[in-house]
């Protein structure tokens, strides 16, 4: 694997945590390093980064506290 892309791994937790837990990240990454936007996008989608992902959890919130105050009323 390249330094550089080792650094990038090692410097975000969430990468090293998402390449440990999915070990072939490593033999995919030494074969092309090419494949860290693969990579990237994978842990994103995994760990729900996405915008897409930020904005459903933000409206499911709201509609949570809208819930919530329906009630108080």
């Amino acid at each position: 694997m390249n330094i550089d892309i080792q650094m990038k791994i090692n410097s975000d937790s969430k990468l090293k945590t998402f390449i440990r837990q999915n070990p072939i990240w490593y033999k995919y990454l030494n074969r092309n390093p090419d494949n860290y936007k693969v990579f990237y996008q994978s842990m994103k989608n995994i760990y729900k980064l996405n915008t897409s992902d930020k904005i459903s959890k933000t409206m499911d919130n709201l509609s949570m506290i809208q819930a919530f105050l329906d009630v108080l009323k």
